[in-house]
């Protein structure tokens, strides 16, 4: 099996697990106050109005999408331990933006990546 395989399956495992754990999501407002979004906006991520994504996309260049399949092993890797359905959420996150990364690459190269 093919590195990408896996890790494909991977994902599909925890999309299962994430929509049977999401069904009880919480609303974002609670007692009239809006809820923090742990998940794409964590509020100690963004000082001075930077992004901390943001900066180290700018920082690593090429080495970015490597940052993010990190993060994304990371999250996956530990939901079980510790945070639960916010860390599979975070996961998704990071693949969405690297999905996104990848899409334009290929659009703008007309290659495949492998």
């Amino acid at each position: 099996m093919k590195y990408r395989d896996m890790i494909r399956n991977k994902i599909n495992e925890v999309s299962k697990e994430m929509k049977k754990t999401m069904e009880g999501d919480q609303p974002k407002f609670l007692s009239g106050k809006i809820k923090e979004d742990m998940v794409n906006h964590p509020p100690h991520y963004n000082k001075n109005g930077i992004e901390t994504i943001d900066a180290i996309e700018s920082a690593t260049g090429e080495g970015f999408e490597y940052y993010l399949q990190g993060n994304i092993l990371k999250y996956l890797w530990r939901y079980r331990y510790k945070n639960g359905t916010e860390d599979l959420k975070k996961a998704r996150w990071y693949l969405d933006k690297l999905i996104k990364i990848t899409d334009e690459k290929e659009e703008n190269d007309h290659v495949n990546i492998k």
